[in-house]
């Protein structure tokens, strides 16, 4: 503010001026001025809401003339995008917080008024797509309602909750820019709604759509990035909550292929638990014959093939190995030490020339993928074979019709002074 003061006693001292009770002097040829502010329009997104619906009626639900009209409306999406999507889905405006419908205009050509399959979902889908392209910062608005909807699941009736689910997916397959599936899918996770299995229903309609483009292996990607892969488990009641369960639930749902992978990933996880069981009792030292009860009850509980159990029996028993860094000799002696140590293991568990040789086809890969057991090869088999865990037929089969073909040359070469002693031997008898 700018103002000019004439003082009508200049000679007076200012601090007595101030002081005195005399009248005061007034302001003369004053020009004052004032700050610009920008007025802020009041918030109304009922007549935002009002307009868009207008728009849909105007063009009679032709969602192609509808997105022309709102590329050149000047309404506020910025301010409103919320708002839009609300009508988008439902037709008109929700009150807040919740999925009902507001006071306004509405009209029937949103969303949840089509009907539950992809033919009538997926043009809203492309629709969404194109006004996006010009306005890229409504996905966030578009990620809000979404939410907020399917957190909302029972506010819906069956076949509108279908539509949601058509709807997710396909924007998912349609690969909306800039859609997060961790935000999008993770608020189905309300104990409230897995428990009704309203949760369990949508995403069944979410896999079977998705999976009419994509692939299984697009699926669990996209379940990665919603970090719901690891147990698909939690889609369902806890009553029902079991391998079974789910495998009773998809099969029916003709959704076998996902039966299957989480059938592989169970069994992965199962594998996992024993060899860390394993690897803890092996590094303590636990007695031997408590360690072959533990490999024999989670072989019972976890349904395991006698094939992967002998993988990992000696995966764990050499992952034990104190190596030495570079002393060949040394790393000899500490893997026929453990191999000697552990045979009664083996023994246990390999029963058959079928086992026997998966063993033989285990040491053989691993001795070609580790330097250091390169030439410790024969002296294994060596030792094995004097523990009883392999058979003279088993090596000879290897010997002579082995099938892996990592390193087999240089082993059978090596192994050659073995065999011909054992074929002596044997002809000896």
């Amino acid at each position: 503010m700018c103002f000019f003061l004439s003082l009508t006693s200049p000679s007076i001292p200012l601090r007595s001026w101030f002081m005195s009770s005399k009248e005061r002097p007034t302001l003369g040829g004053t020009r004052i001025k004032t700050r610009k502010r920008n007025i802020a329009a009041p918030l109304d997104p009922a007549t935002f809401a009002d307009a868009v619906v207008q728009i849909y009626l105007d063009n009679a639900g032709d969602l192609e003339l509808i997105a022309k009209s709102i590329e050149s409306s000047d309404l506020n999406f910025s301010r409103y995008g919320d708002t839009f999507f609300e009508v988008v889905f439902t037709g008109g405006r929700t009150q807040p917080g919740t999925t009902k419908s507001d006071e306004g205009e509405r009209h029937p050509y949103s969303i949840i008024d089509c009907e539950p399959n992809r033919v009538a979902v997926l043009p809203s889908v492309i629709y969404i797509q194109k006004i996006l392209r010009r306005r890229p910062f409504l996905i966030k608005n578009l990620e809000n309602v979404m939410r907020r909807f399917l957190q909302s699941l029972e506010l819906f009736e069956e076949n509108e909750r279908k539509k949601l689910a058509i709807f997710t997916a396909l924007t998912f397959s349609q690969k909306l820019s800039g859609l997060p599936p961790e935000t999008v899918l993770q608020p189905l996770l309300k104990d409230n709604l897995v428990a009704k299995g309203l949760v369990l229903s949508f995403i069944t309609d979410f896999f079977k759509e998705y999976l009419v483009d994509n692939s299984l292996d697009d699926l669990i990607s996209l379940l990665k990035r919603g970090k719901m892969e690891d147990n698909l488990l939690i889609f369902f009641p806890s009553a029902k909550r079991s391998a079974e369960g789910f495998s009773e639930h998809f099969t029916k749902e003709g959704l076998v292929p996902l039966v299957e992978y989480n059938e592989k990933k169970i069994f992965e996880v199962k594998l996992k638990e024993m060899k860390s069981a394993l690897t803890t009792q092996i590094a303590d030292d636990t007695d031997i014959s408590e360690v072959i009860e533990t490999v024999k009850q989670r072989v019972k509980d976890a349904k395991l093939p006698d094939i992967e159990v002998v993988r990992i029996l000696w995966d764990v028993i050499m992952d034990a190995v104190q190596w030495s860094g570079k002393n060949q000799q040394q790393n000899a002696n500490a893997a026929l030490r453990q191999v000697k140590a552990w045979a009664k293991l083996l023994n246990t568990f390999c029963t058959n020339g079928k086992l026997e040789l998966e063993l033989l086809y285990k040491v053989q890969i691993q001795c070609y993928e580790d330097a250091k057991l390169m030439k410790l090869f024969p002296e294994i088999v060596r030792s094995l074979y004097d523990q009883d865990v392999l058979a003279e037929d088993t090596i000879l089969v290897w010997f002579r019709r082995g099938t892996n073909s990592k390193g087999r040359q240089t082993f059978v070469k090596a192994l050659e002074p073995f065999v011909n002693w054992l074929e002596e031997a044997e002809e000896e008898e």
